[in-house]
This record gives C-alpha cells, structure tokens and sequence, in this order.
C-alpha cells in the first residue's frame, strides 16, 4: 500500500486546484521500476496486481491521497505567461520513503484539469516511454532528475496530428515547485503566498537556509550542478522555460530533449525552438536567465529595496563560477583527472574544438578514451593523436585515470534513434525492444554483448534530426 503526508495540499487555497484523474477503459502496465517502488516503501508486487494498476492509471485513489493540479507560471521562450499550471498531471500526494526523504507521486497523462486550457490532460504513448527512458538513465548517471515509477496504456486514443495510444507516467520528484510556481504569486504581487510557498521550500528542500537570499544561493549551487551534469552527457533539455525548471535542482520535464550524436556545440533538436535559444551551448546561460526570474520574485522577501537587489544579482552572479567549477569536475573526469587544475581546462577545450571541426561522436570520443578507439572517431585521427599526446602526458602519473574515466563516460545514451524504434514498436503493442532498452541504460558503464549495438551512432537513414513535444 500506499502511505501519504501531503504536505502541499495542506497550503492554502490558490496554491492549487483539488482535481481527481479521469478513469481510463483499459489500463494495462507496460512497466514498473521496481527498484524505484522498493526505494519508496511500496510493495511493488501490489503495484503490478489490477489493484494497482488501477492506482497508476488514475481508475482509484489510495487511501490518504489528496489529489491537485498545482498552480504555476512561467517564461517561455522569453515571454511571460502569468498562469499555466498542471494542465495534464494530477499530483496524487507525498510520500515519505523509509529512509525519510519526501517524494511526490505524479500521474501525467490523467486528464483534464481547470488547467489544462482546452487540452484533453492526456499523454500519448510516445512522450511517455520517451521520459521513462531518458529519467532513468539520467538517474542511473546521477544527474538530479525526476523518476519514472510506471507506464500504463489507457485502452483509448489520443488526437494529435494522428490517431494514437494513450498512456500515463507515474513520475516521482523530490517535488514539482518550479520557478515558475514562485513567479505566479509574484507576477499578482502576493506577497503572503510568495514567502509561505518560501517557507515550504526551505522547510523541503533547504532545512539550513536561513532565509530567501540563502534559498536563492542553494538554488543557483543546485542548477550550477545539474547543468554541468547535462553538459557533460551532451543533453540537451529543449524547453528550459521558467516552468521547466524545478527549484529542487533536479532536472523535469523531458518533452523535446535529445542527446547529440555528432558533436555540435550550437545543436538544437526541439522542433519548437526556431532561434535556437535553448541549444546546447546555451543551457548554462539560459540557466542564469531562469535564476535571475527567481531572484526578481524573492526580491520582496529579501527588503524589497536597493540592497536586496544588489544581493540578489550577486547572488545569481555567482552561477557562471559554480557552473565553471563543477564543468572543469565533470570535464576532467571524463579524461580520468579526479583532481583538476585550472589548466586542465584548455587540454578539455583542445577536444572538443576537435570534435567540433569533425562532428565527431560525442558519446563515443569520450568512451573511446577508455578503450583506446576515441581516434576512430576522427576521420583525420592523426589531429587526434596529436592532442592525444599532452593528454597521455597529464594522465601518465595518474594511476587511478583509467577508473575515473569508466566512471564518468558511458558505454550508451538514450541515443535518438533507439527512442523513436522503441516508440515505433510500442505503437504496434511490442514491448520487447523498450524493456531491452531500458535494461542496458540502467547499467551505462557495463558492457555485454547483447548491448553492444546500443553503443553505435546511428546510421545516415536513422539520424533523428528533430524532436517533438508531443504530449
């Protein structure tokens, strides 16, 4: 069973709406991460029963459930929306894991809510395993992310430009309060709601914070790392929208997101992100754009005067040399340096400057530093073994190099073209190749045969060039 403490719900009206899922005809689970549901406290075995099933469908309420649509704003694209919301998931509670960390349990895809601004609330198949996918590799890579606990189809159809099966993600989150959340009482100049919903954050999230300029100091240290972690995997998140970034540091919302194959430092995938603002080399100053909205709305719990602003853009200042530190970490351990010297950084740069000339793979360079294929890679690989020679040199009393770099570069990404084959068969009710999938991205640095085509970049007919919200 499950057990809830809904600390969220129990903020006053305005901070959300009380909206029930909408029952689905057919529930069906395609998969259960149950490492993640012993990781909570559930019986997973219960979670696969009907009983269960009908939980994660939307079809039945556990007991101590509150479910909500909660209220938010945000930037998109750089222009203000003031009210957005959960216009297609329903918070079903909070649930304290036997360790005693506080998780929401989220179903996205439950349908409508006085949110969902004329849309149907549901999800498709597609985005669905997509965010399974990519949050549990992401996971398993320790980048902060949002989880996903279950997929279930719903036996019923979704219109978008076609016909398609519909589904719904049970997704697990340190919580959903996003910088979007803080700007919709800032934008109505609420300033009551604005520090309750501080408090609450703190109270989650930053026990120690002494208050909002603190807050805001643990928020700019958490994104400085959670971009830094994406950088280094080559993901590009695609909608970085005020909405879409969590004040917990972990990264949501996986609609549009992509991992590159050939290295392009300006590489954008999103179909909806004409002007290339959120392309790879941006997300870190997007990253800053995001923290200085967040700082505008904690502004008037900080004075709301001269100095609190002067602290706050200081305090959001600080992103570029946090973000700089944990990329030079990320970097380093990607060339088996655990411990990095500021020079360290133009060897990184000398790379990818080379990778960029050729587009070579990113995934697979960094991989092949650990077994020696990275200049096959190249296709003029002796600019390869030239900078090859001053990396060897840094790394050649550095006994520990060779486990620093199998720790930081995975074997296999959710590489593009495997997520749209997995998405292709699940369409047609073959499962086989998301659970294959799955299996090899939990595990990124073991190698098996049986994994080894998951490795490979795609070939010219597989190249995904563009991906789609879609939900």
């Amino acid at each position: 069973m499950i057990h809830f403490d809904n600390s969220y719900a129990r903020l006053p009206e305005g901070f959300f709406t009380r909206t029930r899922p909408t029952p689905v005809r057919d529930p069906q689970l395609v998969a259960l991460n149950r490492p993640l549901a012993e990781r909570l406290g559930f019986d997973a075995d219960w979670l696969a029963s009907p009983e269960g099933v009908a939980v994660l469908a939307g079809n039945a309420l556990p007991e101590g459930a509150e479910p909500i649509a909660q209220a938010y704003a945000g930037h998109q694209f750089g222009g203000f929306v003031p009210q957005l919301g959960d216009g297609r998931a329903v918070l079903l509670g909070e649930v304290v894991a036997p360790d005693g960390a506080r998780f929401d349990i989220q179903l996205k895809g439950a349908g409508p809510t006085p949110f969902s601004r004329r849309g149907d609330g549901r999800a498709w198949l597609g985005p669905v395993l997509r965010e399974y996918l990519v949050s549990e590799f992401m996971a398993a890579f320790g980048i902060p992310t949002t989880r996903a606990l279950a997929a279930v189809t719903t036996g019923e159809t979704v219109i978008r430009e076609t016909v398609l099966p519909g589904a719904v993600l049970t997704r697990v989150a340190a919580s959903h309060i996003r910088v979007g959340t803080f700007e919709f009482y800032a934008a109505r100049g609420d300033r009551q709601r604005l520090q309750l919903l501080a408090d609450h954050v703190i109270a989650r999230h930053y026990p120690d914070a002494s208050g909002a300029a603190d807050l805001l100091q643990r928020v700019v240290e958490r994104q400085a790392a959670t971009i830094a972690g994406w950088m280094a995997l080559g993901f590009i998140h695609g909608v970085m929208n005020t909405d879409n970034m969590s004040v917990s540091g972990e990264t949501i919302d996986y609609g549009p997101c992509a991992f590159m194959d050939g290295y392009r430092p300006d590489k954008v995938f999103s179909s909806i992100d004409a002007q290339g603002r959120y392309a790879w080399n941006e997300q870190p100053n997007i990253a800053v754009w995001n923290l200085a909205q967040f700082a505008s709305c904690l502004v008037p719990l900080m004075g709301n005067d001269d100095a609190a602003v002067a602290e706050a853009t200081r305090i959001v200042h600080s992103f570029p040399g946090l973000y700089q530190a944990e990329w030079l970490n990320r970097f380093a351990a990607k060339l088996g340096i655990a411990a990095p010297q500021p020079q360290d950084r133009a060897l990184i740069e000398r790379l990818l400057t080379l990778m960029a000339a050729e587009e070579a793979d990113f995934t697979r360079t960094f991989a092949g530093l650990v077994d020696g294929r990275a200049r096959d890679e190249f296709r003029a690989p002796e600019r390869f073994d030239a900078w090859a020679e001053g990396w060897q040199a840094r790394i050649r009393d550095l006994p520990d190099a060779a486990q620093v770099m199998a720790r930081a570069n995975p074997r296999r990404i959710p590489r593009n073209h495997r997520i749209e084959a997995v998405i292709a068969a699940g369409r047609e009710g073959d499962y086989g190749p998301f659970h294959a999938l799955d299996a090899a991205l939990r595990a990124p640095f073991q190698d098996r045969p049986e994994w080894d085509g998951y490795a490979l970049a795609p070939q010219p007919d597989e190249i995904v060039r563009r991906t789609f919200c879609g939900t």
